[in-house]
């Protein structure tokens, strides 16, 4: 029978996690009830006290109740749910989690469940559901649904939320993942919009050659979420076609993935093959969002929800520059692919953002900062989403592999 985790401050929402509960068991899925408050007196008989959930993040629930510190009671406890969920795991207690509760118990619960593995199923039912979920889910699979009203008692509303939340999280604990026949290789790649062809035409290329292509969705998540799986062992290899992620870092945009994109495939040793995908471009909101320092700059916008703005040659020179830097100190094989005919659809001759001064900036603090005894240079004339360019990357990167395969090494994250 499935086991469904529940995560809670019982003291506050005692009631509703006994709601959940029901239902869940009604689901025929046992459950697991965590305590996760401090404050008050539980609501709800646990099966995991308050005070071995405190142990396990290295704190005492007594302490931290007399301390009456919200915040730092929070950040205990989210410790120490986090280690009771692994524990359960392992014991084969655990094939889903569930949670609910306002920005405070929605940052301790799903703080937990970012510790589990890709995979296993994660569902926080959230009175911040509706706005930037980014601080919740970060790079991890946790579903995140809109509670509509507070969760502050059992109405009409909240007792349909809360059902469907508990037929939700049972249907994916009970479901059986389908064999997933002959394991290939998994090879990770960034797309943009306009980086488009590119990666389909590498990863079709890649897929005749044995491999199986995750892409991600450079919009800052995806980058860290590539990087996160290349640290868990799941990818073997890197074709990070589209860099922009970077741009908005450097310039002040709204999808980087922070200062260290670009680096995890580096050192764990991990075959890889980078380019300059949609590097000219830094990424914003609606148009009437853009910080007015920005007035006057080259915008384009991409829909009525996102406006791009090109890089000038002092942003570029300085995108070449750390791209140089974090690709120096890689530990194992990597080819930047430079494509002198533009970077992205938008870049090319007769498009809105063809600048032939920012793009020569961002090759040439390339070509004087890049260590060639590290990282081997391969420019070409086409852009970026030209077929030809797009093939070449793939199978230089299927020759890494290769090679590194013959030698028979393999990330230190999968050792």
């Amino acid at each position: 029978m499935a086991t469904v985790v529940l995560i809670g401050t019982l003291d506050t929402k005692g009631r509703e996690y006994a709601f959940l509960r029901d239902r869940l068991r009604e689901h025929g899925v046992e459950t697991v009830l965590v305590d996760a408050g401090v404050l008050g007196e539980p609501k709800a008989e646990p099966d995991v006290t308050r005070e071995e959930v405190a142990r396990a993040g290295g704190a005492s629930a007594a302490e931290l109740a007399r301390a009456g510190d919200r915040g730092a009671a929070v950040a205990a406890m989210a410790r120490g749910a986090g280690e009771v969920v692994k524990r359960l795991q392992a014991e084969g207690r655990l094939d889903g989690v569930l949670g609910l509760g306002g920005s405070g118990g929605s940052s301790l619960v799903t703080s937990a469940m970012r510790g589990l593995p890709v995979g296993v199923p994660k569902l926080m039912v959230s009175t911040v559901a509706s706005g930037d979920t980014r601080p919740y889910v970060g790079e991890s699979d946790v579903t995140m649904m809109y509670s509509v009203v507070d969760i502050a008692g059992i109405n009409q509303i909240s007792a349909r939320i809360l059902s469907n939340a508990a037929a939700a999280i049972a249907g994916m604990a009970k479901a059986e993942i389908p064999e997933a026949g002959e394991e290939k290789p998994l090879v990770g790649a960034t797309m943009f919009g306009v980086t488009t062809p590119a990666v389909d035409a590498a990863r079709e290329r890649l897929e005749e050659l044995g491999y199986e292509v995750l892409v991600f969705h450079a919009t800052g998540a995806g980058g860290r979420s590539m990087e996160a799986l290349m640290r868990d062992g799941f990818i073997t290899a890197s074709l990070d076609i589209t860099t922009t992620e970077l741009a908005d870092e450097v310039v002040g945009g709204v999808l980087s993935a922070g200062p260290d994109r670009l680096e995890a495939a580096g050192s764990l040793g991990i075959p890889q093959v980078v380019s300059l995908g949609a590097l000219d471009m830094v990424n914003f909101g609606p148009e009437d969002t853009i910080p007015k320092k920005f007035d006057g700059r080259n915008f384009y916008v991409h829909n009525p929800t996102v406006t791009l703005m090109r890089t000038t040659p002092e942003e570029n020179a300085e995108l070449g520059r750390r791209i140089a830097r974090k690709l120096n100190a890689a530990r194992g094989p990597v080819t930047l692919f430079v494509p002198l005919g533009g970077v992205s659809l938008i870049d090319a001759e007769g498009q809105p953002f063809y600048d032939p001064e920012a793009d020569s900036a961002l090759f040439e603090a390339l070509r004087k900062n890049l260590d060639e005894s590290v990282v081997e240079v391969v420019e070409m004339e086409e852009g970026v989403n030209d077929p030809a360019f797009a093939r070449a990357m793939a199978e230089r990167l299927h020759e890494h592999y290769e090679a590194r395969s013959h030698e028979g090494a393999k990330p230190e994250a999968a050792r």
